[in-house]
Formats: C-alpha cells, sequence, structure tokens
C-alpha cells in the first residue's frame, strides 16, 4: 500500500513545485492587471533562492519528500541559469571589448568616473544620462584613449575606431512632450568589418501599489526593435539602460531579434546592493560571450563590460 505524503510535508513540496513551474512557465503568467509577468521575469533568477528556506525545513522537519521535491526547482534553475555561471570561453581574435554605464545624472564625481571608464581599455564605451554640465568632462577624460565619439540627446558613444553614419534613432514614446532624445545609431569601423552600434536609454519603470509600470519603457522597446530590424547592416550591437532584464518580456521586441549575454550574471542596478541587469548589451551576426560587472563609480548602476565576438 502506497502511504500517502506526510501532512507537514505537502505544503513545501507544493511549493517547490510551484517554484520550479513559475520558473518553467512564466511566460503563461499574464500581464494584466498591474503587469505582473513583466515584474516575476524581472527578478526570475531570485526565484531559485526559495529553494534554500524549503531545503532548511525538509532538513530540519526530516521530510524526505520536501527534499525529493526540491530536485525540481533546482534542475529547472541549472537548465534556465546555469550556464551564466559556466567560465568564460577564451578570447577569440575577432572580439570587441565593449563598456555600458549609465553615468547618472546627479553623479558627483563624472571626472573619477570617465577615467575608470578609460582604464578598462574597451573599444567601445556607451554612456547614458549625459547632461550638459558633465559632458565636457567625459569628452576631455575619454579623448585620448577614444579619438572618435558622437552624443545624441543624453546618450553617447566612444570609440577607439573612427564613427560614421551617426544619426538618432527615435525611441520617443507618443505621451512624451518636450525634448526627449535617448537613442542614437553610429557605425564603428571595427578591424574585422564595420559594425552598426545602437545606444539607447529606455524610460523608467516603477513598482507601486498598480504593479509595475512599464508601458512607456514598453512602447520605446518596440519602436528601437523596429530600428534595429530595419538596419541594414548585419552586425548590430545594442547596448544601453533598457531598464528591464533580458527575461522581462517587455524586451522582447529586443530580445526577439538580439543574442544575449552567454555567461556571466553581472547585476548593475542598484549599485550599492546589485540585484537586477538592466544595463545590457545585446547582439545581432556577433555572440555576447561574456558579461560582468565593473566596480562602483559615482552612479546608482554598475558599469557593465562584455566580450562580443563577431561572426
Amino acid at each position: 500500500m502506497v502511504r500517502p505524503l506526510p501532512a507537514r510535508g505537502r505544503v513545501p513540496a507544493a511549493l517547490a513545485v510551484l517554484t520550479a513551474g513559475l520558473m518553467t512557465f512564466h511566460g503563461a503568467v499574464p500581464n494584466t492587471p498591474g503587469r505582473v509577468g513583466s515584474l516575476l521575469e524581472s527578478f526570475l533568477p531570485w526565484l531559485g533562492a526559495a529553494v534554500v528556506p524549503l531545503f532548511l525545513y525538509g532538513l530540519l522537519r526530516r521530510t524526505p519528500a520536501t527534499l525529493v521535491a526540491l530536485l525540481l526547482p533546482v534542475a529547472v534553475w541549472t537548465h534556465l541559469f546555469g550556464d551564466l555561471l559556466l567560465p568564460p570561453d577564451a578570447a577569440g581574435p575577432r572580439e570587441l571589448v565593449v563598456v555600458q554605464h549609465n553615468v547618472a545624472d546627479d553623479n558627483p564625481d563624472p571626472a573619477g568616473t570617465a577615467r575608470a571608464l578609460a582604464g578598462t581599455g574597451a573599444d567601445l564605451i556607451a554612456l547614458e544620462e549625459l547632461v550638459p554640465d558633465a559632458l565636457p568632462v567625459y569628452e576631455r577624460a575619454l579623448a585620448a584613449r577614444y579619438p572618435h565619439h558622437v552624443v545624441r540627446g543624453t546618450v553617447g558613444l566612444w570609440s577607439r575606431y573612427p564613427l560614421s553614419g551617426a544619426r538618432t534613432v527615435d525611441i520617443k514614446p507618443a505621451d512624451l512632450t518636450g525634448p526627449w532624445s535617448r537613442g542614437l545609431r553610429a557605425v564603428a569601423a571595427a578591424p574585422h568589418g564595420e559594425v552598426a552600434v545602437y545606444v539607447a536609454h529606455l524610460p523608467s519603470v516603477r513598482i507601486g501599489p498598480r504593479g509595475l509600470a512599464s508601458a512607456r519603457r514598453d512602447e520605446s522597446a518596440g519602436l528601437l526593435g523596429r530600428a534595429v530590424a530595419a538596419e541594414p547592416l548585419d552586425r548590430v550591437v545594442l547596448l544601453g539602460d533598457l531598464n528591464g532584464t533580458a527575461d522581462d518580456r517587455g524586451l522582447d521586441p529586443l530580445t526577439s531579434r538580439l543574442g544575449v549575454a552567454r555567461r556571466g550574471f553581472a547585476p548593475s542596478f542598484p549599485a550599492g546592493l546589485p540585484v537586477v541587469r538592466i544595463d545590457q548589451v545585446m547582439a545581432r551576426s556577433a555572440t555576447v560571450a561574456h558579461v560582468r560587472a565593473l566596480p562602483a563609480t559615482g552612479s546608482d548602476h554598475l558599469p557593465v563590460a562584455a566580450r562580443v565576438a563577431l561572426h
């Protein structure tokens, strides 16, 4: 006769199965009301943390069923995110090193931030929240190592290689009035061929009583996605503060067209206790081989560095 599951093991076992189900079928969670689906996906890797208290409960209360049930969320988490924990592959001959950083419009030390970025040795540096008072500071500090740069509105791109075809990319939500320019595109003449580089800063999202307020971010992502889809060059690298994680369905217009990092978690926000990476590096006809967070600057974001292997 099959013995029923002890009562004290049913709830934690059910929670383990629920955790695995949410990670596996997060796309089935509706986004209304309050864009709860996007909110879940923003913190999707952190669902794995539920395993820790459930494991301790199963261990202390001696409920083998709970411990067995926990194998399911562990397996799902490993399948979804385990590759990000693997060490990076060896650098190849056709790689670019890129840095993405929201430098913050209230950064108290733009000069120090610029020096730290220049010291990364990156090929390309993308910056957001460039305000008029601080822009000359970045231009002076980066000029020696990055002789080529373009700025459109509050976003900019610095490059070791010549830039051409620079233009503004209109990602402004329809309900905004007044000046608002947060997207640019330029072509970098990299040693192994031209690369179309996009720099973008999508609108902020807020978490409130009604859930995740991301309508403007989602609209802007759609506009940026259409611009990338229309890009005539095969190779595309997108750098930006996208105010969303790669798992967030609000960024589907981008993640459906561009590849994301294969290695590295690199949480970038908030800088004091980073829990999510909303600073993204994505690519087409190229592979984002590895991404990592850099030491803090005067910003509320951490800089993010990535290796991009060109195809």
